[in-house]
């Protein structure tokens, strides 16, 4: 292949794997690019592979790597690393899943919520998940009625384990049952995976859990495709890990945990890990995030569900507990030659807890450790064992017990859980080793290996097939297509009689053989074989060309570990033992076995036995592959380490599944998606109307390309194909830019010489227009200096003027002034003459006054001062009795402090007494006997409060009498000022202070008198209190008395009754008061009723009537339901309501609950909605309880107190009896109401709840399929690329009137259903509200889930049918729709940002907080990973703002519980009783009457006579 400048390419890279690189220079031989790292390096072309160009577009990845444009190895690796950046760890290749382990927890990929989205979805519908596989073999189970296999693959550490787990997770949610004890089949077959790890898992190099052994789950499923029955098997344990384990591994789980666990380790004596020597070769002894106790309990607990019982549990511990003791058996040389012993007393120790533990003989343990018996014709020969034969043996028991042990494990789980012999099909879950090749390869990497070729050639052949069904669906050749797989492999490895296998059992046969013979022997027969080598630098090593790479192997200890001898004295030993368990582990060998002491058994032929009757039952079913990817070497989260990746995926054989499909057609695009992106090589062809499939093939005519297929619905491409095409659209494309650019230059220059040519004629312009305003200017000013000198003459002469004038006037204003001031001065002598006159005439008069008066005044003051001193005497008097009154002030104020002080006390005292009550009244229902004493200690409280009253009200009457004297005093004092008024100025001092006093005595009483009005408040509270509280003791005796009584009723409801009126009890609506448990004396019926009580037989003549008006349709008259209003007079009537016992109401239930069980009872459910509701307000506003609760009217709604409190009380026997009719002026005369009433009106509450549940189900599983084709825009409305930008400011698309208009038919139709059938705006309104809310969650979860939806004309497509959904709320009215338009703000804020443009221009904080305000940084980051453009072919949101969301989510994905980034259904009903009663006008019955039907019935004839 040819590239030119600026092609994108992979170039192979050493440490990356590959690179992307652009060529920046194509020569003949060699091609110069540079990478993404900024270097440029010379390659040759074969070497490089082409990139797809416009890869950036849509967000980088594809979900199914078959729609990658090149399918190749760096294509599929680098999709892989950008999904798993995203945190993306499934994607398709095909139908072959490939899980990359995220190494942190995603618990929103797998709740329950997310496997009910995949349920019963075709496969690629929604994103890539394992819930999907499980699914689609689920599906073809029960549709073709033939069994499945999922197969999971994967290098250790890759997360085999967890998959498997959620798939067995899945089918068990799909097809699990109901539960009918403890230890069903599902949980069961769940729990085995933890028992099963625990004993066959264990720490490698490469992963903390590693699976030791191979698993095969088949589930079994009955003809309904519910789980009947499930089996295990198990491959190849690795029994060498029990005795043998290497730094940094660890050995089976389980040893590590009987070791931690405790009182039970004690009990078998057993210490640390460290202190045994299976456990100690290795210093890892804890796991991290694990913890060895916690892990015991929970597979003790795993034994449980399983169903192995006490006892057995027991002999597993204790058989494990002996396996570590006899590890820790050490032996010393004999006294005879080539002999052992033990060899101390810790040994021995060790020994006597081994047999104790076996319970065996410890002498026939020490013998058959020891030495060997051979048994002849002429008897039985003893001989001893060394101490290296002994240690040998001593290893070989542990290896042999844990085998058989583990194996004893898989049987007892498969008898537990139980197999379905009947079953017709299965699904069989495969969680086996990967492919494995490390440094020192053995015997184990040899079988693991063998195993994953066999897979692999089912794996071929399965890729092969399905390519073949593609081209036979599309209708194309493919015959000549040729398919090469790897049984040359196979047969160099199983073959008979010179295969790998056969020469290995043909070695370990002959006692004497070593690896070097068998080695010898192997090369000799095998040496032309192509993928069989012999390695340069030993002699036994031999190399094997696998798929997934050469791999060598070490044959050291092949022959002993291909040995599995059958030790007769280990038989014999354990066999004898008294644990019943153990014995039958090892039953008695048959006689011609016991000759022998050494049976030899080849594990490597039961492996290939089993790998062949594993690979039959595989080719019975349908397989479906998951392929599971370790990241990195180092587990941890967001590092994606390519050559390791690139290494397993061709281990997995998806790199060969890709080469198969590179031997075909590797390129398959639909017509649409062809003519998209090739369309333009073939301008002339795409104006006006045209056919896809002609359109492509005369593209592919014209580009001259051969060995192409055009399918029915596809184009399929030879590999190299698409390239061409790319290199010739890239060449169409540049040329086109080219064009443009020259264009847009001519643009810019014409812009250019316009704009000059504007700017010289603007400077001709101006500079005219200077020369023109400078001439103005001169002519201006000439004309200007004319006027100037013309005006200045003027004022010249004007001024000369003015002086003239002005010095004549101020000649004649000097002398007319000389003449007045003449004139003035005369006048003025004259009038001060007669002033002096007259003030000398005044003088002599005032100072002959002035000389009488004060003669007067000395005579007066003699005679003052004779009375003042007679006055003082008597004012002395007075002062000493004020120095009493302030004497009696201060005490008055000492008092009045008391009484302050007391007065606060009490308020205090009445504060706690008043939080000690409320305490108290709201744990009422918890401790009755403490409320009464507290009740008791608030009476003692008031009481006493009320005589501390009384004694501060006598205090305050004394101290007003003391007010009283001081004010007589005052009179006096006030009569005696006035008698002596005129020594005021002598006691004015005295006269202040007791103006001062005075006002201290008036605030003193203003004090008291608010300290009295106080104190009758609180009192007046204390009164209220004590009555409030004998009202809340009359109404917990009542609320006591009514629990009891239904307690005892309850002993004789027939269970049928018990079970219509439990399922609608929440208990989580009634959790502010739980029932007291108090058991209390039933109530005493009373005997003075004034209506005598109607028997039982009374009302079965009734029964048919009742019966027809719920059966038939009596429709509604003046909008009331007919059938509740006669249901009701007739119940009315005959007293139904004050009857202590009848089975009318349960009658009543029974038959609508029969009506709605029927055939055709959803479309009577808005009819019986609405006339249960009215029957339910009807009695709720018209019964009145009578012997359970307290009276209506002995309350106010504004003195309610703390008694109020009990209003909101919400009790489960007395939910439907809350006083919300308090206040609220109903006409209907109120009936007294008995504990069957009671019981029915709960009944028919939970009859209505029902009633709107069922309507509310029934109406999202008929919405749901239409929403199902409204999240998606068909084909025919999206907007091509190339034909978008022709009109560029178009408006949003107007969606497909079939699907969004099927919607808002459906809306129309339920409107009309529900007011055809009067269904209260109450109903109405929260039906709606539940129903858009649906809608919104359906909406945005589908779009969370199918990254197809997550597009700019899908968006453009939701946005315009959600606009007709905002037409519709608005024409039905808020009455009808409520709130229902912001149910829908998750769908329309997820949609509003898809359809926005610049987004990379768009901040993290305004996408989050203007955009988006209400969805979650997960969900905003789950639509910014999976949107792409595919109208205007632009980028996203910027990789910065993706960065910083995936670091929140990444952080919060630690701190949440359930991080789900998906929306849950609400299935809560919305209102209650009350709501119902406030909400509900009430209804007039009176003036409905009888249908002619039943005017002929004689049990409603008094209807007739009413009427």
């Amino acid at each position: 292949m040819s590239y030119r400048k600026g092609s994108k390419v992979w170039v192979e890279e050493k440490g990356e794997g590959w690179l992307e690189a652009e060529v920046v220079d194509a020569k003949e031989r060699a091609v110069v690019v540079l990478t993404s790292q900024r270097k440029k390096i010379s390659v040759l072309p074969e070497k490089l592979l082409p990139r797809d160009t416009d890869e950036d577009l849509g967000g980088g990845h594809v979900d199914d790597m078959t729609k990658l444009t090149y399918l190749n190895e760096p294509g599929v690796l680098y999709n892989l690393k950008r999904r798993y950046a995203l945190n993306e760890i499934y994607t398709y290749t095909g139908s072959i899943l490939i899980a990359v382990n995220p190494f942190t927890r995603l618990p929103h990929l797998y709740n329950e919520y997310m496997m009910e989205q995949y349920k019963g979805v075709r496969l690629g519908d929604l994103s890539p998940h394992v819930f999907a596989v499980a699914d689609a073999s689920y599906r073809a189970m029960v549709n073709d009625s033939r069994s499945q296999s999922i197969l999971v693959s994967g290098e250790s550490g890759a997360g085999k384990t967890e998959t498997t787990k959620l798939i067995m997770r899945y089918l068990t949610y799909v097809g699990g049952r109901a539960v009918l004890d403890d230890r069903s089949v599902e949980q069961q077959v769940l729990e085995s995976n933890p028992l099963l790890e625990a004993f066959g898992n264990a720490k490698t190099i490469r992963n903390d859990n590693s699976s030791r052994f191979g698993k095969f789950v088949e589930i079994q499923f009955d003809k309904t495709g519910r789980i009947s029955g499930a089996a295990i098997r198990t491959y190849l344990l690795e029994r060498s890990r029990v005795v043998q384990i290497n730094d940094p591994e660890r050995n089976f789980h389980c040893f590590y945990q009987l070791c931690a666990s405790g009182k039970d380790a004690e009990l078998y004596k057993l210490g640390h890990a460290s202190t045994f020597h299976y456990l100690n070769q290795s210093k890892t002894y804890e796991l991290e995030g694990t913890n060895n106790e916690d892990e015991y309990w929970k597979t003790k607990r795993a034994m449980d569900i399983v169903g192995i019982s006490r006892s057995d549990q027991d002999a597993i511990f204790r058989t494990l507990a002996a396996i570590l003791h006899l590890g820790n058996i050490e032996f010393s040389p004999g006294k005879e030659s080539d002999s052992s012993k033990i060899k101390d007393s810790t040994s021995n120790f060790h020994l006597q807890m081994t047999a104790t533990l076996l319970m065996c003989d410890p002498d026939l343990l020490v013998s058959s450790l020891c030495s060997r018996s051979i048994h002849t014709n002429e008897g039985i020969i003893i001989k001893a064992l060394d101490c290296a034969a002994a240690v040998a043996n001593r290893d070989t028991l542990a290896k042999t017990v844990y085998a058989r042990l583990f194996d004893w494990l898989v049987e007892n789980i498969n008898k537990s859980i139980g197999q379905d012999v009947d079953s017709k099909a299965q699904i069989g879950v495969l969680d086996i080793y990967g492919f494995e090749s490390f440094k020192h390869n053995s015997f184990e990497q040899f079988c693991i290996n063998f195993a994953n070729e066999k897979l692999q050639q089912h794996f071929n052949e399965h890729v092969f097939k399905m390519e073949q069904e593609e081209y036979k669906s599309e209708k194309i050749n493919w015959s000549y297509i040729e398919f090469i797989d790897n049984q040359d492999m196979l047969d160099l490895i199983e073959k008979k009689p010179i295969g790998i296998i056969a020469l290995l059992d043909e070695a370990c046969m002959f006692p004497k053989s070593t690896h070097v013979t068998f080695a010898t022997k192997m090369f000799r027969n095998l040496s032309s074989h192509p993928r069989l080598e012999k390695t340069k630098f030993s002699e036994t090593d031999f190399s094997i060309s696998h798929y997934a790479g050469k791999v060598t192997y070490q044959t050291d200890s092949f022959l002993e570990k291909n040995r599995d001898y059958i030790v007769a004295e280990h038989c014999n030993l354990l066999s004898s033992s008294r644990c019943p368990l153990l014995s039958g582990l090892f039953t008695s060998l048959p006689e011609e076995s016991v000759r022998s002491s050494y049976k030899f058994s080849s594990v490597a032929s039961r492996f290939k036995q089993q790998l062949q009757a594993l690979m039959e039952t595989l080719s019975s079913t349908e397989p479906h592959y998951v392929r599971c990817v370790k990241p990195n070497s180092v587990n941890r989260p967001q590092l994606f380490e390519n050559q390791s990746v690139l290494h397993q995926l061709r281990c997995g054989g998806v790199l060969e599944a890709v080469r198969i499909s590179l031997a075909g057609y590797p390129t398959r695009r639909t017509y649409a998606e062809f003519v998209d992106r090739f369309g333009v090589l073939v301008p002339e062809l795409m104006l006006g109307s045209y056919d896809e499939r002609a359109l492509t093939e005369s593209v592919l005519q014209k580009m001259k390309l051969d060995n192409f297929q055009l399918g029915r619905t596809k184009v399929f491409l030879r590999a190299g194909q698409i390239a061409i095409l790319d290199v010739r659209r890239a060449e169409v494309l540049d040329n086109a830019a080219r064009r443009i650019q020259g264009r847009f230059r001519t643009f810019i220059a014409r812009k250019e010489f316009v704009k000059t040519k504007e700017a010289s004629i603007s400077v001709q312009a101006y500079c005219r227009g200077c020369f023109a305003r400078k001439m103005y200017k001169i002519m201006r000013e000439t004309a200007a200096a004319i006027i100037l000198q013309k005006h200045v003459r003027r004022l010249i002469v004007q001024r000369n003027y003015q002086e003239a004038c002005s010095a004549a006037l101020l000649i004649q204003s000097c002398i007319r002034g000389f003449i007045a001031r003449r004139y003035f001065s005369t006048i003025r002598e004259q009038k001060a003459a007669l002033v002096i006159q007259s003030f000398w005439r005044k003088r002599k008069v005032a100072m002959l006054f002035q000389h009488y008066k004060r003669a007067t005044i000395a005579i007066q003051c003699a005679w003052r001062q004779k009375l003042a001193r007679k006055e003082l005497r008597k004012l002395r008097m007075t002062a000493n009795e004020a120095g009493a009154l302030r004497e009696a002030k201060n005490k008055l104020e000492k008092k009045l402090d008391d009484l302050t002080l007391r007065l606060t006390l009490e308020r205090r005292i009445r504060a706690a007494g008043e939080e000690t009550k409320l305490v108290e009244i709201s744990k009422r229902d918890k401790i009755i006997e403490t409320l009464s004493a507290e009740c008791a200690a608030a009476k003692s409280s008031a009481r006493s409060e009320h005589d501390k009253n009384l004694l501060l009200q006598r205090q305050l009457d004394d101290s007003l009498g003391e007010i009283a004297m001081l004010r007589s005093n005052k009179i006096l004092k006030a009569e005696e000022e006035k008698q002596n008024s005129n020594l005021k100025n002598i006691v004015k001092s005295l006269s202040e202070k007791n103006s001062l006093l005075e006002n201290e005595l008036s605030t003193a009483r203003k004090s008291s008198d608010d300290t009295m009005e106080k104190l009758k408040d609180v009192e007046g509270k204390c009164t209220h209190l004590q009555q409030n509280l004998v009202k809340l003791q009359e109404k917990l005796t009542n609320l006591e008395n009514e629990n009891h009584v239904l307690r005892n009723k309850a002993f004789n409801i027939s269970p049928k009754t018990v079970s219509e009126v439990l399922p609608f009890y929440n208990p989580l609506k009634f959790s502010e008061t739980p029932t007291p448990t108090k058991h209390l004396a039933p109530i005493p019926h009373s005997t003075g009723t004034r209506r005598q009580k109607l028997p039982v037989e009374r009302h079965e003549g009734n029964h048919e009537i009742l019966s027809r008006c719920i059966k038939e349709n009596l429709g509604f008259k003046d909008g009331k339901p007919v059938a509740a209003c006669i249901i009701y007079k007739c119940l009315l009537h005959w007293r139904a309501f004050e009857s202590e016992r009848t089975a009318i109401f349960d009658h009543v239930i029974e038959a609508i609950n029969d009506v709605l069980k029927a055939k055709e009872a959803d479309g009577r459910l808005p009819y019986w909605l609405s006339n249960t509701s009215a029957l339910l307000c009807l009695l709720q506003k018209n019964l009145r309880s009578n012997g359970f609760f307290g009276t209506p009217s002995r309350r106010s709604a504004g003195s309610l107190g703390l008694g109020g409190r009990t209003g909101q009380v919400r009790n489960p026997a007395c939910q439907l009896f809350s006083l919300s009719l308090v206040g609220r002026g109903d006409t209907l005369a109120q009936v007294d109401a008995r504990y069957p009433a009671i019981l029915f009106k709960q009944q028919l509450t939970a009859c209505v709840e029902k009633i709107f549940g069922q309507l509310r189900d029934n109406l999202k599983k008929e919405i749901s399929p239409l929403l199902s084709v409204c999240i998606q825009a068909p084909k025919s409305t999206r907007a091509q690329p190339g034909k978008a930008s022709k009109s560029p400011g178009a408006g949003a698309q107007q969606p497909s009137n079939s699907h969004w208009d099927n919607i808002v038919n459906f809306l129309n139709l339920l409107m009309d259903t529900l007011r055809e059938n009067y269904v209260p705006s109450f109903f109405i309104r929260k039906l709606i509200t539940q129903l858009f809310s649906f809608i919104n969650i359906q909406l945005f979860n589908s779009l969370l889930l199918r990254r197809e939806c997550c597009t700019f004309s899908n968006g453009e497509y939701v946005k315009a049918g959600l606009s007709l959904l905002e037409k519709w709320i608005t024409d039905v009215t808020e009455e009808f729709a409520g709130t229902s338009w912001h149910e829908l703000n998750y769908i329309r804020q997820a949609v509003g940002f898809l359809v926005i443009h610049q987004k990379r221009k768009k901040t993290l904080e305004e996408i989050s907080q203007d955009l988006c305000p209400s969805l979650s940084i997960r969900q905003i980051y789950r639509i910014c990973s999976m949107y792409w453009d595919d109208k205007y072919n632009t980028q996203g949101i910027s990789n910065e703002v993706v960065s910083a969301m995936r670091e929140m989510v990444n952080k919060d994905t630690a701190n949440l519980v359930s991080n789900s980034f998906l929306l849950d259904d609400d299935l809560s009903i919305p209102f209650s009783t009350e709501d119902l009663s406030m909400a509900i006008p009430a209804t007039d019955y009176a003036d409905v009457e009888l249908p002619e039907c039943l005017h002929l019935h004689p049990s409603v004839q008094f209807l007739l006579k009413v009427s």
